[in-house]
């Protein structure tokens, strides 16, 4: 039985290097959560910002984008391949120390401005090995875990399903379900992505369906959670709705609105 004592909590997902404005995000709460996608890779409102922008040029990350979004993603590895040897980098070990390199100076000031303390889940693009040096006191970090809170149980699983995306953490569906149904029925889901359901998945914006867990369709139909939060889909066809018992909210995507989700639980 839940407890009858409510908390404020915020969440924020896909938080996409916005530093300054999620220092602030856990003002006013009682617990603060992070879905993650904590790095920015590319910025699509605005192609300046961004570890590729800063890698090959503005010009580079918007033929870049355009490509992507357009989901010619083969196209956009091709373009990327010369790109890389345009600065003498041929092999992926090569392309990747440059990266982390960014990825480092990226992580470094986004820890020190999250909120703590807080709860922290990986996204798809964040890469979980980096997290342990940049952690602070009070950064609890779960993924296939589960917390009480209030006499709750809090369930949180990171990362994304393999895509075409190849982002840097990425599990196979088989994995990512055992990772999920080994945590048992919780009163409160926390993923990074939105079960599989079309109106969750697709983004407007894009113009193309993210991927969706089965998975997670499957587990709420059997354990009925009484809320299910996420990211990941930056501009839904919709934000909200109810499989059975569960309310599905997709929290927003913090890089561009730098508001939390504010609810209590």
């Amino acid at each position: 039985m839940a407890s009858t004592v409510t908390a404020r909590v915020h969440i924020v997902s896909d938080v996409h290097g916005a530093v300054d404005a999620v220092s602030r995000a856990a003002e006013g709460s009682d617990f603060f959560v992070c879905l993650g996608d904590l790095i920015l890779f590319l910025d699509y409102d605005d192609p300046e910002n961004g570890i590729y922008a800063e890698l090959f040029g503005t010009e580079y990350a918007k033929t870049y984008i355009e490509l992507r979004t357009a989901n010619r993603f083969e196209k956009a590895r091709e373009f990327s391949a010369a790109a890389w040897e345009g600065i003498g980098v041929t092999s992926p070990e090569q392309r990747w120390e440059k990266l982390e390199a960014k990825v480092h100076e990226q992580y470094a000031r986004m820890f020190a401005a999250l909120p703590s303390p807080s709860f922290l889940t990986y996204g798809n693009v964040d890469v979980p090995q980096l997290w342990e040096q940049y952690l602070r006191p009070g950064h609890t970090v779960l993924d296939g875990r589960v917390v009480e809170v209030n006499g709750q149980r809090w369930g949180f699983l990171g990362g994304g399903l393999t895509s075409p995306m190849r982002t840097p953490y990425e599990l196979e569906p088989d994995v990512y379900a055992q990772k999920l149904w080994d945590m048992g029925p919780v009163d409160v889901l926390f993923t990074h992505i939105p079960p599989r359901h079309e109106l969750l998945n697709y983004d407007t914006v894009a113009r193309r369906f993210e991927v969706g867990s089965s998975a997670i369709t499957d587990y709420i139909r059997e354990y009925q959670p009484r809320y299910h939060f996420f990211g990941h889909v930056h501009q839904p066809l919709k934000a909200r709705l109810r499989m059975g018992a569960t309310e599905c909210i997709n929290v927003g995507h913090f890089h561009g609105k730098e508001k939390p989700y504010i609810i209590d639980l």
